[in-house]
């Protein structure tokens, strides 16, 4: 029974460690596709499409990636290409 109970409080305590983690993230991600939506401002695309590539080109990027996703975009024209397709960007 305590093995039982140690694990269970052992996977709280996992889960509440990685959710509080969880928002960093996901505000940091939104920061960079946010700069992405205002770096493609004048596309003559729907905000929806440059939102969909946004979000695309973000989630290929590393984690760790310093450059805005403009700036990635210039040195990853596969990634560019492939999320432009994703998003129906023509």
């Amino acid at each position: 029974m305590k093995h039982a109970v140690l694990a269970f409080a052992f996977g709280v305590l996992s889960f509440g460690a990685l959710s509080v983690g969880s928002p960093a993230m996901a505000d940091d991600n939104a920061k960079w596709v946010a700069q992405c939506m205002k770096d493609n401002a004048d596309a003559k695309v729907s905000e929806a499409v440059v939102n969909k590539y946004c979000v695309c080109m973000n989630d290929k990027m590393d984690n760790n990636e310093t450059r805005t996703i403009t700036q990635w975009e210039k040195a990853n024209p596969e990634a560019r290409k492939a999320c432009e397709k994703v998003a129906g960007w023509e």
